[in-house]
């Protein structure tokens, strides 16, 4: 006989009743097990994808843009000047420099706890994405900042040296002005400074870092009276047009999410550079005659640089305002103030990021206020206005003073500079012992 005709009409209603309260029991506890786990897919796969972008503009981005700029001997010393910061900043990241800048709270500097990346496991979590993404995303911000440093100290520093003030750089310069602005109870984030991506933290920091390595290293020898050309203006496009593209990552990453403020930074970031771009250009065109491959190229990358902290905050009026800043200021710094003033910015780190970086911080706090289209509502865009002056000015005095001290430091201990033989010759040669391009 069947167990349904064995139930009374009753008894089936009763268990029936029983197995929906059960399910419907059960649903509390499925959400509660995934709330738990607040890692949500798209945003990880966005932020790796992201931090790719980011590494990928050091190598070969900034790679190729550098080593188009300088002559021909030295071509293959920026590419190894590259590659190894990628090498050492990563390594230094895991022991220590996570830790400093993210691993616990303080005014200047993170703590202890996260040294050798201890905690830092397949179940921990920053937000809703691993903690494994974080520290990843984190350490490509790490290393292209002291790289763009060596569009300063270009053909003319010694391999050791760049090694070691790389090192001592990044741990006693960048990690602090990280913390401070991104940190838990960075004392610059806590008077309200407003960095999506990295204005102050990564541009006004490095490019004043390069101005004081122009300074203390002197002048190439030669300069500025000897012709020097760049040898190859292609790769110099090629390595402008990967860092343009690589930049979403940079920017659209910096909201750590896989949403509406990744997609108004990625926006922005395009606008404010092509903007950059032709201004740079027609303002060259008008000077000069004509206009070159590596104006557009430099103008590009003063307007990623001049929206690089605004582009969380910004829209696209203000990214064009923006743009026409960046694509104006740093050329009659590049090409007017530079030569006045007479120091030798190889490859011009200060007149671009230095310059456009400082504008940017400071046009943030202006454009970022919703009644001039930005994000912020309520912004008081007097008060912000004065914040961001002081984030910026504060960040061009630490890194000044800091990199004038390591840099000192250094030339005492094992010296800075190359001989007058060796820089005729060439890094590639007296330094690797190999030659980029075949002269």
């Amino acid at each position: 006989m069947p167990v349904n005709n064995l139930l009374r009409p009753s008894s089936r209603k009763l268990i029936l009743g029983l197995v929906l309260g059960l399910l419907i029991a059960a649903v509390p506890s499925v959400a509660l097990a995934q709330g738990d786990n607040p890692v949500d897919s798209g945003d990880t796969a966005w932020m790796i994808t992201a931090s790719v972008l980011v590494l990928f503009m050091t190598i070969p981005g900034l790679s190729l843009f550098y080593a188009g700029l300088v002559r021909a001997k030295n071509v293959l010393s920026i590419m190894m000047q590259n590659f190894v910061a990628v090498a050492l900043i990563t390594l230094l990241w895991v022991i220590f420099g996570y830790s400093l800048a993210f691993g616990g709270e303080g005014l200047f500097i993170g703590g202890f706890q996260k040294m050798f990346l201890s905690g830092v496991s397949v179940g921990s979590t920053s937000g809703t994405i691993p903690e494994t993404v974080f520290v990843f995303f984190q350490l490509t911000f790490a290393i292209i900042t002291p790289a763009l440093i060596i569009g300063s100290l270009a053909e003319r520093m010694k391999f050791s040296a760049y090694l070691w003030f790389i090192g001592l750089w990044s741990t006693f310069v960048y990690l602090p002005v990280a913390h401070s602005v991104w940190g838990d109870g960075g004392w610059l984030g806590n008077l309200g400074v407003l960095d999506f991506a990295g204005g102050t933290v990564v541009h006004i920091n490095a490019g004043v870092a390069g101005l004081i390595v122009a300074l203390v290293l002197g002048k190439r020898r030669g300069y500025p009276g000897a012709k020097m050309p760049s040898n190859s203006i292609v790769l110099t496009m090629v390595g402008a047009g990967m860092l343009w593209v690589g930049w979403f990552g940079f920017n659209a990453g910096s909201g750590l999410a896989a949403d509406g403020v990744a997609g108004m930074a990625a926006l922005v970031t395009q606008i404010a550079t092509a903007t950059a771009t032709l201004t740079w250009m027609f303002i060259e065109w008008a000077r000069k005659g004509k206009p070159s491959g590596v104006g557009i190229a430099t103008g590009a990358v003063a307007g990623l640089v001049a929206i690089t902290p605004a582009s969380g905050y910004v829209g696209p009026m203000g990214a064009i305002a923006i743009g026409l800043v960046a694509g104006a200021l740093p050329y009659w710094m590049v090409n007017t103030m530079k030569s006045r003033l007479g120091y030798d910015d190889s490859l011009d780190a200060f007149g671009v990021h230095g310059v456009a970086g400082f504008a940017g911080a400071i046009l943030t706090g202006l454009f970022a206020a919703a009644a001039l289209g930005g994000s912020v509502a309520g912004l008081d865009i007097g008060s912000q206005l004065g914040i961001q002056a002081i984030g910026a000015t504060a960040t061009l005095v630490y890194s000044a003073v800091g990199t004038f001290v390591i840099l000192k430091i250094i030339n005492a201990v094992i010296g800075l500079r190359l001989s007058e033989q060796q820089e005729t010759e060439g890094l590639d040669v007296s330094l690797h012992g190999e030659e980029g391009f075949a002269l």
